[in-house]
C-alpha cells in the first residue's frame, strides 16, 4: 500500500472576502493542498502565521492596515519556516523584485490561471522560489544591461509606497490614516522621495508615476 502524502497547509491573507473565497474554492479542488486559515488584514495575518503550522502563506501585497511588504518582513522574522507567496493586482515589474528581496518565496499576479497558483504553492512548499515566465524573461533581459537605474528603484519600500499613493490622488493625511502612521512621518517620506528623484512637487511626482506606469 502506498504511503499517503501529507497535504500542504496554506494560509490566505487578503482583505477582499470574494478573493479569499475564490482562492479557497480553487484549492478545495486540489487533493494535496488544504486551507488551514484565513485573515483579512496584516495584523491577523501575522497572528495566524504565529499560531499555525502551515507551510505556505498567500499574502496580498495591498492590505488595509499595513503594507504587505511590512507584513512579509515581520513574518519572515518571526516565522521563517513559512514560505510566503505574494499575490497582487500590480504589474510584476512594480513589486516582484521588492517582494523577493524582502524574503518572499514567490510573486504571483491575481489574474494568473488557477493551475499556475497551484504550481506556485507546490514549488514554494518544496523550498524553491517561484516567479512567472514573464518575470523571468524581464529579469533575463536585464542581465548584462548597463541601463541607468530608474529613479524610483532607488527608493525604500515605504518611500515607493508613498510615491504610488500620492500619484493615485491621496493626500498626506489620507496616506497617514491608511498606513496608521503620523502625518509628520509620511511628510518625511515624501520629502525624501522628492529629493532622491529630483522632483519639486506632487504634480511632477504624479507625472513621473504615470509616465513610468507605476499607477493604473
Amino acid at each position: 500500500m502506498s504511503k499517503k502524502i501529507a497535504a500542504i497547509r496554506v494560509l490566505i491573507a487578503d482583505d477582499h472576502a470574494i478573493v479569499r473565497e475564490g482562492l479557497k474554492q480553487i484549492l478545495a479542488d486540489t487533493r494535496d493542498i488544504v486551507v488551514a486559515g484565513a485573515a483579512e488584514n496584516g495584523f491577523d495575518a501575522i497572528n495566524l502565521a504565529r499560531n499555525s503550522n502551515a507551510e505556505v502563506l498567500l499574502l496580498d501585497i495591498s492590505m488595509p492596515d499595513r503594507s504587505g511588504i511590512d507584513v512579509l518582513k515581520q513574518i519572515r522574522k518571526e516565522c521563517p519556516k513559512i514560505a510566503v507567496l505574494m499575490l497582487s493586482m500590480h504589474r510584476e515589474d512594480q513589486y516582484a523584485i521588492r517582494s523577493l528581496k524582502a524574503g518572499a518565496a514567490g510573486y504571483l499576479n491575481k489574474q494568473s490561471a488557477p493551475v499556475e497558483l497551484v504550481n506556485a504553492i507546490r514549488q514554494v512548499a518544496a523550498g524553491r522560489k517561484y516567479i512567472s515566465s514573464e518575470l523571468a524573461q524581464e529579469l533575463a533581459n536585464q542581465v548584462g544591461d548597463d541601463r541607468e537605474v530608474p529613479a524610483h528603484e532607488t527608493l525604500s519600500d515605504r518611500e515607493y509606497q508613498t510615491l504610488t499613493m500620492i500619484a493615485s490622488g491621496k493626500t498626506v493625511t489620507d496616506i497617514a490614516r491608511e498606513l496608521v502612521l503620523s502625518v509628520k512621518t509620511i511628510s518625511m517620506y515624501r520629502s525624501r522621495l522628492l529629493q532622491k528623484m529630483k522632483l519639486r512637487h506632487n504634480a511632477e511626482l504624479t507625472h513621473y508615476a504615470i509616465k513610468n506606469h507605476l499607477v493604473d
